[in-house]
């Protein structure tokens, strides 16, 4: 069989702040309160990092009616709605908010404008549980396009005051041309200082820019339910390059590599590098002899925990709280 000879793998790729901060919630939680922790929705979107959790004692569920009295429970990375929080407060949980800093920026924007009379557009994916959180922060008045044809129809009931947000996963090219579309029929419309869409999202997305001119094949490692990683896949199949997206190394396939010389590599903001790693290995295994990775951004962002899973890793203790007097770098 012809071979691909090289591998050249995106910068960045894999995990981002918000993601790495929802597994360590999940983590912390569980060596510190014991199994089970339950985590409504999927604590991030991918099948690796949700069975590992579950080996660990987490307990995935949907409805809090699922969850005992009293128990702890963790929100998803993708926020949750003001209806959900209020039923875990009148239900007595112990809860610890997963919801990634900027997908909370988002909420406390729309909080703020609400207070000021601003109906919304929300620019975002039906059914994704990132938009039904962030919808899901005013009762009315929030109005969702998935498209620049769901922006002709929308009916907002005025004008004067009117904001759009994003989901922050998109593809960054799509909400550009949906911002254009809604500026184009409301002018007065207040746009974000800074857009919604998040730097990894961005980052990632950039990264497939410069890979794709310069290989046959794109692969990226990320799970279905994963909207960055479905971007990653669609920008590449857009800018002309072969693209698939796998969950595991046993979904590729050895006829997608016959008679290409370099094959790219990148994995959603959900996908760790393990997975990665993986997937290099069977390409190997079909016969590439090298890995070489491009030069990217290097992100250095972190987030805090919240409060009250803060834990000493030598003593196993709660390390008391410091508030930190500036948030973190780069937003």
């Amino acid at each position: 069989m012809n071979a691909p000879h090289e591998i050249l793998l995106a910068e960045p790729r894999g995990f981002c702040a918000g993601v790495d901060r929802a597994i360590e919630i999940v983590e912390r939680a569980l060596q510190k309160f014991g199994r089970p922790i339950y985590v409504r929705h999927e604590i991030v979107h991918n099948t690796y990092v949700v069975n590992d959790l579950k080996d660990k004692g987490a307990i995935f569920i949907e409805d809090l009616a699922d969850v005992p009295p009293g128990a702890t429970l963790i929100f998803s990375a993708h926020g949750v709605s003001k209806a959900v929080q209020a039923e875990a407060a009148a239900r007595g949980f112990h809860v610890f908010d997963a919801t990634c800093p900027l997908v909370t920026k988002v909420h406390v924007e729309v909080a703020k404008l609400a207070k000021e009379g601003y109906e919304f557009i929300m620019i975002g994916h039906k059914g994704h549980p990132e938009v039904e959180g962030t919808m899901g922060q005013l009762d009315a008045g929030i109005h969702l396009v998935e498209d620049v044809a769901d922006v002709a129809r929308v009916q907002p009931r005025q004008t004067a005051k009117l904001a759009v947000v994003t989901q922050t996963t998109l593809s960054v090219d799509d909400a550009a041309g949906i911002t254009a579309a809604v500026r184009a029929r409301f002018p007065s419309v207040r746009e974000p200082k800074q857009q919604d869409i998040c730097y990894a999202t961005q980052n990632r997305q950039d990264a497939v820019k410069v890979l794709s001119p310069q290989v046959d094949l794109v692969i990226v490692v990320g799970s279905p339910t994963s909207s960055n990683s479905n971007r990653l896949r669609e920008l590449a199949a857009k800018l002309g390059t072969t693209a698939y997206m796998v969950d595991s190394a046993e979904e590729l396939r050895p006829e997608w590599f016959e008679g290409l010389a370099r094959v790219g590599l990148t994995a959603g903001a959900s996908a760790p590098e393990i997975l990665v790693r993986q997937v290099i290995d069977r390409i190997k295994d079909l016969g590439a002899v090298s890995v070489r990775t491009m030069a990217g951004i290097e992100e250095s962002v972190k987030f805090p925990l919240p409060k009250g899973l803060k834990i000493d890793a030598a003593t196993g203790l709660e390390i008391a709280e410091r508030t930190p007097e500036t948030g973190p770098a780069g937003h």
